[in-house]
């Protein structure tokens, strides 16, 4: 299965809307967060994976989520993140949300490995994912 990573979130205030229940936009930034705590828990912290690897970032390009239980303030949830496919330059990143044992959610994201393009700089463009990369997680 590869490495996967867990991730306790609480549930803030301003993560909820007017029914108290998270605001479905909150849960994206929360996955967002736990694809870099998988890439950290690999050992590779974003901020020094851009500067060892030369790129931009990795920004996702697809996402969706099935939602089965809400989640409200004061409540604490658990993302499992692991990485479920490999491509050239793109991967999938799976995301499990839980309150306590049960399954909340289920997330995707795709994501692309981009760096500078070579003829225009204020461009990206999608580059291989090193192979030294891809072996951290498996």
């Amino acid at each position: 299965m590869g490495l996967v990573n867990r991730r306790d979130v609480f549930i803030e205030w301003g993560d909820c809307d007017p029914a108290g229940i998270v605001y479905y936009p909150r849960y994206f930034v929360h996955f967002d967060n736990a694809t870099v705590a998988l890439f950290a828990a690999a050992g590779l912290p974003k901020h020094e994976m851009v500067k060892t690897y030369d790129i931009v970032g990795i920004p996702m390009v697809d996402t969706r989520a099935k939602f089965t239980i809400p989640s409200r303030w004061g409540e604490t949830i658990t993302i499992e993140s692991r990485i479920a496919a490999w491509r050239g330059s793109s991967f999938d990143v799976e995301h499990k949300v839980y309150k306590g044992d049960a399954l909340a959610i289920e997330a995707w994201e795709t994501r692309v490995w981009v760096g500078r393009h070579p003829d225009d700089p204020d461009k990206i463009k999608g580059r291989p994912v090193p192979d030294a990369v891809k072996a951290r997680f498996a």
